[in-house]
């Protein structure tokens, strides 16, 4: 995971596409981040798209999609299915089967809110929370229902070594406002097997309550990493939660424990830092003073030493083949808050040496370009195939994006129900992207109108 190799490559053979934005750094680290099938990505991605004639989703030659399940439709337990489909967890099922855990980032005002059994509720004034899907290996869901309601801005989250989904909630808002009785901005974790182990909703509120995104786990420590997605001043951390029963298992993460944000002396906003491979060393963990922001945020308190920050920290995952973890960026723009603009960071800390690294920066072509060929990475998977799967958020056409073995980036499916802005009601962002167990399928969501999508292939193939 450590290649040397650097790069300002993009696009390569998709540059017909008139995409304007150069990735440099090691892009081959990321590969081998988990265990593969291929320890890089495919030759030259997977060929041009192919229009669907339906109209729902442009994949390339051999490639085939299955809904399995829409916003809006009327499940057997007589209620519709919840909007906004965000986040997903991919779990084994057996036969050959998948279990899939849906976070669904609904507010008040969403069009379909999440409506879950009293015992199932956090707080009947909020709208989000999670499905659950029973998939079986001929991609039809067999089974589809709320497993947690009455939380709020279900955003990501992250998969737990004991197989279980942490769904955060992006929120800070209080009892109080926006029709909540409950604070809200705290991680829920779902089982996606025994749904009796999702009565009485728990929230892990020494795991910080503040605007959630991501978290990955050091399966050998127990310890949990997190993202802040903030976008008002000031700047989102990155935490880590020293859990009190760090062996893991169903409700440990409910026996508490310590919550830290990341120090590097020198460094107070990560989008200064513009050079992939730029390393720091000595990285320190300060204790989050008040976890439940009382008064104020996690990111806004007085801390002994100042925290680093980063705008939209998103994605986060585990590499298990090297021991660290990686964090993302979503992009920075300096009318927003951060100093120096770019187009997505990919971030590696390593546990054992203290250090963190810049591992990969997008950066357009043309500074103020608004082309919206390629906008921001947001959820990321690896692909057990090699190379990175980047979920596209942004303006315009939203893709799957891949990534070769050398580095450059290729669209591998295009949202074709709806293009848009996070303004916009017909917001067609991609989320939620991962792999089934036997690496034959992947999965993932779009925003809104809510789909959600099993992908099969020929995956091995090199073009």
């Amino acid at each position: 995971m450590s290649s040397s190799l650097s790069r300002r490559q993009f696009v390569g053979t998709a540059a017909a596409a008139g995409a304007a934005v150069t990735v440099a750094g090691s892009v081959e680290a990321l590969f081998t981040a988990q265990p593969a099938l291929g320890t890089s990505g495919p030759k030259i991605g997977y060929g041009p798209l192919i229009p669907d004639p339906d109209g729902m989703l442009d994949l390339p030659r051999g490639f085939r999609y299955d809904i399995l399940s829409r916003e809006g439709t009327v499940r057997p337990d007589g209620l519709k299915v919840p909007s906004r489909f965000d986040g997903m967890g991919t779990f084994p099922d057996r036969d050959g089967g998948s279990r899939l855990v849906r976070n669904h980032e609904c507010s008040p005002t969403s069009t379909i809110k999440v409506v879950a059994p009293p015992e199932r509720t956090y707080d009947p004034g909020a709208a989000g929370g999670t499905s659950s899907l029973v998939v079986n290996r001929h991609h039809r869901t067999t089974k589809e229902y709320v497993s947690l309601g009455g939380t709020a801005i279900n955003c990501s989250g992250g998969i737990t070594p004991w197989r279980t989904w942490l769904t955060c909630e992006e929120t800070e808002l209080k009892a109080g406002q926006s029709g909540y009785t409950k604070d809200h901005g705290f991680i829920f974790e779902v089982d996606p097997y025994d749904d009796r182990r999702n009565n009485n909703p728990f929230p892990l509120k020494e795991m910080g309550r503040f605007q959630h995104e991501a978290v990955a786990i050091d399966p050998a420590t127990g310890i949990v990493y997190e993202t802040e997605d903030a976008f008002v001043a000031p700047l989102g951390g990155f935490y880590r939660f020293l859990p009190n029963r760090p062996r893991g298992g169903w409700g440990s993460l409910r026996h508490g424990g310590e919550l830290q944000a990341m120090h590097i002396p020198g460094l107070l906003d990560m989008s200064t830092v513009q050079e992939a491979g730029t390393i720091f060393h000595g990285v320190q963990w300060v204790k989050v003073p008040d976890p439940l922001a009382k008064t104020e945020s996690v990111r806004a308190q007085a801390y002994k030493k100042p925290i680093t920050g980063g705008y939209k920290l998103e994605g986060c995952w585990w590499g298990t083949r090297d021991r660290c973890v990686y964090f993302v960026s979503s992009f920075a723009r300096t009318e927003l808050g951060p100093k120096i603009d770019h187009d997505g960071q990919v971030w590696r800390y390593d546990p054992r040496k203290g250090t963190l690294r810049l591992e990969v920066i997008f950066k357009r072509d043309k500074p103020g370009s608004d082309n919206p060929e390629f906008d921001a990475p947001d959820n990321i998977t690896m692909s057990p195939y090699g190379g990175l799967m980047m979920c596209e958020d942004g303006i315009g056409d939203q893709h799957i994006l891949g990534t070769t073995e050398d580095g450059k980036v290729f669209k591998f499916a295009k949202n074709t129900v709806n293009t848009g802005t996070p303004e916009d009601p017909e917001y067609g962002e991609l989320t939620g992207a991962g792999f089934s167990a036997d690496g034959r399928t992947m999965f993932f969501n779009v925003y809104n109108p809510g789909i959600t999508y099993a992908i099969t292939g020929p995956w091995r193939r090199r073009r």
